[in-house]
This record gives C-alpha cells, sequence and structure tokens, in this order.
C-alpha cells in the first residue's frame, strides 16, 4: 500500500490546527480537512485564550491557516471526510468530493456537536447571550441580569458558579425544581432566587437576551442565560477507525484516549473537544500540539527504530 500522507488530520480547529503546524514543523507530510464546522464559530470572542482574548474565533482560525502556508509538507482543504476504513498497514480516507486519500496516521479534532436545550427564540442568542460555559462568556455578563437553566445537582452548581460575575442571579428549573432543603438554602444565603415556572420562549434582539417568558404570561428581564448543553459526536468515523467511545461528563460519546492521545486504535489519536472533560480552546491547542508531537514520534519509530512510545 503506498501511503499518500503521514497523517490526516480531521477538523480544522483549535486543536486540528495546532496539530497541524507542530506536524508541519516536524516535516511530516500532512493533510488537514477542515469542514468548518467549528461550535465557537457563532462566538462573538474566544474568552480567556492569551493573545485573542475576546476576538472572534474565526480570526484565530484564519491566522492558524495563514501559519501553515509556511510548511511545504502540509495541505489544507476544505471538506469532510465521510468515511474511514484501516487498510493494510495505514487507513483510507473518502472525502465527500468522491476523492479517496491514504494514511499512515490519523488525528481526530473533529470538535464535538453542542446540544442546547429546544426552547423558542434559543438560536439566534446561542453563543451570545445564552451560553454553557461561564468562563467563557462571565465577563461579558460580568453585573448583569443572569439566569441559569439547569436541573438535579447541576442546577446549584451552575447557578452558584454564576455568583463569580454578578449579584443578580436567578435559577430557572422550568417547572422541574428537584431542590431539597439543603439546597434551597445554600441558594437562599447566595442571594440567589428560585423560580419554577415553565419557560415558554426566549425573546430577545440582534443576539442579546432581554427576557425569558413562561407559559403563564408573565416575563423575567435578563441579559443572558447560562444552559446546559451535552456534546455528541459528528460522525461514526471514530467508531470506523477502531477508536473506542465513552460515556463521560459532558458526552455519551467521548474518544478515550490514553496519556499519549492515542485511542484505541494505536494509530489513530485525538484532541480537542472530542475527547476532553471539559472542552475549551486553551486545552484544545495544548491537546493537538501534543498529539502531533507523539504522532511525529511513532512515525520516526517506524522508520528508525526510535523507541516507542517515549517515556
Amino acid at each position: 500500500m503506498t501511503h499518500e500522507w503521514e497523517c490526516v488530520v480531521v477538523g480544522g480547529g483549535a486543536a486540528g490546527l495546532s496539530a497541524t503546524l507542530v506536524l508541519g514543523r516536524a516535516r511530516r507530510r500532512t493533510l488537514l480537512v477542515d469542514a468548518g464546522e467549528q461550535s465557537n464559530r457563532v462566538s462573538t470572542g474566544i474568552g480567556g485564550l492569551l493573545g485573542y482574548d475576546q476576538r472572534p474565533p474565526a480570526e484565530l482560525y484564519e491566522t492558524g491557516r495563514r501559519e501553515l502556508e509556511a510548511y511545504p509538507t502540509v495541505e489544507y482543504r476544505v471538506g469532510t471526510v465521510v468515511h474511514g476504513a484501516a487498510q493494510d498497514d495505514g487507513f483510507v480516507l473518502s472525502l465527500d468530493d468522491g476523492d479517496r486519500v491514504t494514511t499512515r496516521r490519523v488525528l481526530l479534532a473533529t470538535g464535538m456537536e453542542y446540544c442546547p436545550p429546544e426552547l423558542p427564540g434559543l438560536e439566534p442568542l446561542w453563543g451570545k447571550s445564552v451560553f454553557q460555559c461561564p468562563f467563557c462568556h462571565g465577563w461579558e455578563m460580568r453585573d448583569k441580569r443572569i439566569a441559569s437553566l439547569a436541573a438535579g445537582e447541576e442546577a446549584v452548581h451552575s447557578a452558584l458558579m454564576l455568583r463569580g460575575w454578578s449579584d443578580d442571579v436567578v435559577l430557572l428549573t422550568d417547572g422541574h425544581p428537584q431542590l431539597d432543603g439543603k439546597d434551597i438554602d445554600q441558594l437562599k444565603a447566595a442571594g440567589i432566587i428560585v423560580d419554577d415556572r415553565r419557560i415558554a420562549e426566549l425573546i430577545g434582539t440582534d443576539g442579546q437576551l432581554t427576557a425569558i417568558a413562561f407559559n403563564d404570561g408573565s416575563r423575567l428581564e435578563r441579559d443572558g442565560l447560562l444552559v446546559e448543553a451535552p456534546l455528541r459526536q459528528r460522525s461514526k468515523l471514530a467508531e470506523q477507525l477502531g477508536a473506542t467511545c465513552t460515556p463521560g461528563p459532558l458526552a455519551q460519546d467521548t474518544i478515550g484516549i490514553d496519556a499519549l492521545h492515542r485511542t484505541s486504535a494505536h494509530t489513530v489519536f485525538a484532541a480537542g473537544d472530542v475527547c476532553t472533560e471539559h472542552p475549551y480552546v486553551a486545552g484544545s491547542i495544548a491537546g493537538g500540539a501534543q498529539a502531533a508531537m507523539i504522532v511525529a514520534q511513532s512515525l520516526l519509530a517506524e522508520q528508525f527504530g526510535m523507541p516507542y512510545p517515549p517515556e
């Protein structure tokens, strides 16, 4: 089998771009396939990323793609990997344009799809004034009127988290309180109001939430809303390549990796949101770089007998 590429990186977000940059600098023949489905592309800015704080995600990705142009062993291609399979001592990947490429290694960095609650009016507000990470959006919500929509144990935790940014926090249960006396006392001590009314829709303009409407016809004026948004894989590619997915705290199908970013199929690697329990851009950049270093070493071990895995 003739390998066209030494590594194909699937996904051109923070993890994928970071990995491809490291592989390019290691002089590895690398193809980056990017479907342009980064979950944070709807956000107005990246919160807390050193050097890019509050700047648009698109700016980070554009800069990353431009930096890849300096490395002749790297090719960037817009597209989607629709199928993958092991073959001989590598893999065959099928792209949505009908092309098929072969590679020795695959690095999965496709990110995850966020699944916020299905509430009327939520979609145009998502990633702006309706969000799922207080560390990403809390600064923009500082000293504003904020609500948290959650259930069970997560409800108390998420509401108390928001108190770090605002004194005006309401916990919405959407008619499913599930709180015991201890929970209520803790929230009351923190100055958090619990509202059990059923939510009818979110009201806002140009990405800015203004109020939450309830089934009884009443409204609660709010500037921001924190919601739970479970994650899920975008495709069956990991499974097709032999990588095992396991349930995690944020997703039912997180790709399992070891300390070297190897999946259960040891020549398939993963980095970023697809395999982490705490998704954030800075972590994805670090994970992509770390995974790429191991990929490069695995290829050198195959070529020259270098000890692998590294200690």
